[in-house]
């Protein structure tokens, strides 16, 4: 009894000892990927972080996020829908700020007040709430969307600004909420398990007196794994000022990012997942 004690109190040493801000989804949290593969090197920024997107001590997604845009470049993460209530608290990445502060996604007030971090600080390592007031058109749009998570708690660790573009107002509660909320149940109809990666593309525009960058398109991929392991693929892009969502294979979002980036050929999922 006493080893299994101490096998439970190691463990837990061992969990508390990951920390949110890592070094690759590989070797972190790459279980939100289709056979724990995540997109190549083409999609990275120049100031990259990868983060192990944790709430409560558990990890629910995985974000690549551009320190210098201050905006995701995806997230990724197991498709479960459910009911459930829309959170309405905003949190905010303590270990972009260093890796010495919580491991696990935080209010901006408790940073704050409870460890001592200045508003300009947190400023500097990435999107604040005061960014995002007095928007016109535009408004806080998730890539990873909290109606795509069948709990409290995993709905609540999508509201982290790590997590969150601005989006055309019209889109977002248009054609892309379309896509979020109709579109997938249809497509997933027959899935086992459903891989999505969300990512937005860099635009010329910015919020926040250029702290924060507007992106010129949103992008999205699925891979479902059905029941007889058949493999299907399917994934949609959408400018970021016009109400439309145009659907895609993989193979020609791949392309069609690959474009857009200029950083060499794009690959969002493992080989297996098909681009046709």
């Amino acid at each position: 009894m006493l080893w299994l004690l101490l096998l439970q109190v190691l463990a837990s040493c061992l969990w508390l000892g990951h920390s949110e801000v890592v070094k690759s989804f590989e070797s972190s949290c790459p279980q939100f990927f289709f056979r724990e593969v995540p997109p190549n090197e083409a999609l990275e920024p120049q100031k990259p972080a990868w983060i192990c997107q944790r709430y409560k001590n558990q990890y629910y997604f995985a974000t690549l996020y551009d320190r210098k845009m201050r905006i995701p470049v995806y997230s990724a993460y197991i498709y479960q829908p459910g009911p459930g209530k829309r959170p309405k608290t905003w949190l905010v990445e303590p270990q972009l700020i260093g890796l010495n502060y919580p491991k696990t996604m935080e209010k901006e007030w408790t940073l704050l007040n409870r460890y001592n971090v200045s508003l300009e600080k947190l400023s500097q390592s990435q999107a604040i709430l005061h960014d995002y007031k007095n928007l016109t058109g535009l408004n806080r749009g998730h890539l990873n969307p909290n109606g795509h998570h069948d709990d409290y708690s995993s709905r609540m660790a999508t509201f982290t600004l790590t997590n969150i573009v601005p989006q055309d107002e019209k889109l977002n509660g248009g054609a892309w909420n379309n896509y979020e909320q109709q579109t997938m149940i249809r497509r997933t109809r027959d899935c086992k398990t459903t891989y999505v990666i969300v990512g937005a593309v860099p635009g010329n525009n910015y919020i926040a007196k250029g702290r924060v960058n507007k992106p010129s398109y949103l992008w999205s991929a699925a891979c479902c794994v059905m029941d007889n392991n058949y493999i299907k693929a399917w994934a949609v892009i959408a400018e970021n000022d016009k109400n439309q969502v145009q659907l895609l294979t993989l193979g020609e979002l791949e392309d069609t990012l690959t474009e857009l980036y200029g950083r060499g050929q794009v690959s969002l999922f493992d080989s297996d997942c098909p681009r046709e």
